[in-house]
């Protein structure tokens, strides 16, 4: 029988001062419900109607007892306030040796490219103990990038860098999701955060990491082959060559390739593009 747990399990440090504040948090509600809901029941009781107790010049106005349930109550009030502010503001404020992730939301999946260039797509992979910066932004609509055994979120706008960390703590694959209504697809929009040993993140990178993909779905680990050799199968498949010639029987169809990677080049429209992947 599977065990019944009150919160997801918490793999992040973040994790674990989110879950302080929260209980505390929940204790300090369940005190005061206690405290007032006994004085109710205690008041209620003693002068219910046909109790014999004085209600001769009853008191209007006593500064004590107003100090003790308002200072108290103000006390704790700003503490969790604080504390919250501190914890918020925390996760938005990387350390300079965090690990960066670029991450992109569109409908309906999430793509991640690491700082060697290793992409991947609905996963991320990230060592144990290492502090991971994302850095997001969307390509279409709001999304919120979401891992509850993390206890971390935020949005990813479109035309608008945002960034979040957290320090993976324990070794698993942690469900990833999209928090906010994106389309119709958005139950969809999911992926995992792969926290592996240091030892097997070395070796899923050495392996060639993630399989780059492309709009047009090429995968940059294809069999035995290259990239450039991948491409180069393509290129004669689809028979590109028969406009796109080089060298002095250029075909007037379609453009030069030679130095178009990384290029700006105007479309028949007039507007101009960079020829990237």
């Amino acid at each position: 029988m599977n065990e019944l747990q009150l919160a997801p399990i918490a793999a992040s440090e973040y994790a674990g001062e989110v879950d302080k504040l929260f209980w505390v948090m929940n204790a300090l509600t369940v005190v005061f419900t206690i405290i007032v809901m006994a004085l109710i029941a205690f008041l209620a009781a003693r002068y219910r109607k046909g109790t014999k107790v004085d209600r001769s010049n009853p008191t209007t106005h006593n500064t004590l007892l107003e100090m003790t349930w308002t200072l108290p109550a103000l006390i704790l009030g700003l503490g969790v306030f604080t504390w919250s502010s501190r914890l918020f503001a925390d996760v938005y404020q990387p350390p300079k040796n965090a690990r960066e992730v670029f991450v992109i939301g569109k409908q309906w999946m999430w793509h991640a490219q690491h700082s060697d260039g290793t992409r991947e797509n609905n996963e991320i992979h990230v060592p144990v103990n290492n502090p991971v910066k994302l850095s997001m932004i969307s390509q279409d609509v709001i999304h919120a990038f979401y891992v509850p055994e993390f206890r971390i979120q935020r949005h990813v706008e479109p035309g608008r860098y945002t960034n979040m960390w957290f320090t993976p703590t324990r070794v698993g694959k942690y469900r990833v999701y999209c928090n906010i209504y994106c389309g119709t697809q958005h139950s969809e929009m999911g992926g995992w955060v792969i926290v592996q040993s240091r030892e097997d993140f070395e070796k899923w990178q050495a392996g060639g990491g993630g399989r780059p993909f492309y709009p047009g779905g090429i995968s940059a680990t294809t069999g035995d082959l290259s990239l450039a050799q991948h491409g180069a199968t393509l290129f004669k498949k689809y028979q590109c060559a028969s406009c796109h010639v080089d060298g002095p029987k250029a075909s007037a169809k379609g453009a030069s390739l030679v130095g178009l990677y990384k290029s700006l080049r105007q479309l028949a429209d007039g507007s101009k593009v960079v020829a990237d992947e």
